[in-house]
């Protein structure tokens, strides 16, 4: 209770900490895949330099590319099915609240 009688003085909704925990670990799995895959599809088994060469920059950063716009559109497909989902939920409270009220 806080000085004004109100109830609770903390905001409801997700911890800050634990929403930055997860997106550090997500874009740290993400740059995992993207390193190990790339590198695989793109990396000379024969490595003589320490360096990779014009060949494998090129296909890196293709692959990185593709990975990358892969992933964007894999994100908007999952925000409108989130949107529609929210939107089905809204629907259904507004259903239950219509047949409560009568």
């Amino acid at each position: 209770m806080n000085f004004f009688g109100g109830g609770d003085a903390q905001p409801q909704g997700p911890d800050p900490l634990f929403a930055a925990t997860s997106e550090m670990e997500m874009y740290a799995d993400l740059f995992q895949k993207i390193s190990g895959t790339c590198f695989e599809k793109c990396a000379s088994r024969r490595h003589r330099d320490g360096d990779l060469a014009l060949g494998e920059m090129a296909c890196t950063d293709r692959c990185v590319s593709k990975y990358m716009e892969a992933m964007e559109k894999v994100g908007v497909i999952l925000q409108k099915a989130n949107e529609q989902q929210a939107q089905q939920q809204a629907n259904l409270q507004q259903m239950q609240q219509a047949w409560d009220g009568k």
